[in-house]
C-alpha cells in the first residue's frame, strides 16, 4: 500500500512537471511577448503595463526566470527618445536628472584605488579630475597622457597603453603598484563617419567593436589575472545607450551607424557574461551610460546638444560617480543610464 501511494505521489509530481513545462514552451512565450510589446508602447507613451497585465506575469513568473525579468514595467526603465526624457525631467522638476549635486557625494571615494582607462580628455580626463578632488588614488592608462592630465596630481599615469594589444596592457597592468578597488574601464572610439548599406567602412567598425567591447575585457581580465583586485573590488563598464537593441526602434527609425551600434551592444553582452563570471567573486560588473555630454567624441551632434539636455564633462563625470559608488551585487549586470538612474533595455 505504502508502495502504491508512493507511485501516486511520483506520477502527480510527473504530470505537474509536464504541466509547467508545457506552459513554459507555449503560454508563457506569449505573456511574455505581450509584456513587452506592453512596456515599448507604455515607453512611448510614459505610462507602464496594466495591472491586468501585471497580474498575468506575475503568476506566469512562477515558472520561468524569462517572465520575472517582464515584472520590471516601463516606469523602471529610462525613456528612449532622448528629447522626450529631457523634456520630461524638466517637467517633473527632476533634480536627480537636472541637479547632480543634488545627490552626489564623492567623499567616499577617499582612498580608493581607481584604475581608469581613457582619462586623457573629454569624460574621461573630467572623471580623473574628481577622483582626486575626491582624495581617490588615482591610475590612469592610456595611449597618451596631456598637459592637463599630467597636472591633476594622480597617483600614476601609464602611458603608451593600447587597449587593442593584449600584451601593451598586461604590461600596464604589471606597472601597477597595488590592487585597485575600482576599475573604470572609460576608452572608447567613435569616428568621424556616417554609415549606411551604401556606405559601409568595415575596418573602422571592427576598431569599434575591438577597443570599446574587447578593451574592457581585456583590462579587467588583465587585472584579475595579476591578482590586483581588492577584496570587494568593482569593476566598471562606460557603455551608452547605442547598445540598446530596443532602443533602435525609436532612435534609428532609419538604421545606420552600424559599427558605433554594434560595438556598445557587444560591450554590453560582454559586460552581462563577467558578471555572471565574477558572481561567486562578489565583484559587481556595471554597464553605465554616462549621459549625452558635450565632448570632442559627441561634437558631430553639437546641433542638438542644447534640446536633448547634453551637459558639461565634469557634470557627467559626477553623474557616472554617482553610480560608480552606488554600484553592488544588487545592481551587478544591470545597464544604467547615469542621467536618471534607471535602467535601459536590453
Amino acid at each position: 500500500r505504502d508502495r502504491d501511494r508512493e507511485r501516486e505521489r511520483e506520477g502527480r509530481e510527473r504530470g505537474r512537471e509536464r504541466e509547467r513545462a508545457m506552459l513554459t514552451r507555449t503560454v508563457l512565450p506569449l505573456l511574455v511577448l505581450d509584456a513587452v510589446v506592453a512596456m515599448r508602447m507604455g515607453a512611448m507613451r510614459g505610462s507602464s503595463v496594466t495591472g491586468a497585465m501585471m497580474a498575468q506575469i506575475t503568476a506566469a513568473s512562477q515558472t520561468s526566470r524569462l517572465a520575472q525579468s517582464a515584472l520590471q514595467c516601463s516606469a523602471e526603465y529610462s525613456m528612449a527618445d532622448q528629447q522626450a526624457r529631457f523634456a520630461k525631467a524638466k517637467e517633473d522638476k527632476d533634480e536627480r536628472y537636472l541637479n547632480i549635486e543634488s545627490v552626489y557625494d564623492g567623499s567616499s571615494l577617499k582612498g580608493k584605488r581607481v584604475l581608469l582607462t581613457g582619462g586623457n580628455r573629454g569624460l574621461g580626463f573630467e572623471i580623473a579630475k574628481e577622483l582626486v578632488a575626491q582624495g581617490a588614488e588615482t591610475i590612469v592608462i592610456g595611449r597618451r597622457s596631456s598637459p592637463e592630465l599630467d597636472a591633476l596630481g594622480a597617483k600614476q599615469i601609464i602611458q603608451g597603453v593600447d587597449v587593442q594589444d593584449e600584451a601593451s596592457v598586461k604590461k600596464a597592468i604589471e606597472q601597477i603598484e597595488a590592487a585597485v578597488d575600482i576599475i573604470i574601464n572609460n576608452a572608447g572610439y567613435f569616428p568621424d563617419i556616417e554609415e549606411s548599406m551604401d556606405n559601409l567602412v568595415y575596418e573602422e567598425q571592427l576598431k569599434m567593436i575591438d577597443v570599446c567591447a574587447l578593451g574592457p575585457l581585456r583590462v579587467s581580465a588583465a587585472v584579475r589575472a595579476a591578482k590586483k583586485l581588492n577584496e570587494g573590488a568593482k569593476v566598471i563598464i562606460i557603455t551608452s545607450q547605442a547598445g540598446s537593441c530596443e532602443w533602435r526602434f525609436t532612435q534609428n527609425p532609419d538604421g545606420g551607424d552600424y559599427g558605433h551600434h554594434m560595438s556598445r551592444a557587444a560591450c554590453n553582452i560582454m559586460g552581462v557574461l563577467m558578471s555572471q563570471e565574477l558572481k561567486s567573486e562578489g565583484i559587481p560588473v556595471v554597464l553605465i551610460h554616462p549621459g549625452f555630454n558635450k565632448t570632442g567624441m559627441t561634437a558631430k551632434y553639437k546641433e542638438i546638444w542644447e534640446i536633448e539636455g547634453a551637459v558639461d564633462p565634469s557634470v557627467g563625470a559626477k553623474r557616472v560617480l554617482y553610480e560608480v559608488i552606488n554600484a553592488d551585487m544588487s545592481k551587478s549586470g544591470t545597464y544604467i543610464n547615469s542621467e536618471d538612474g534607471k535602467q535601459i533595455p536590453w
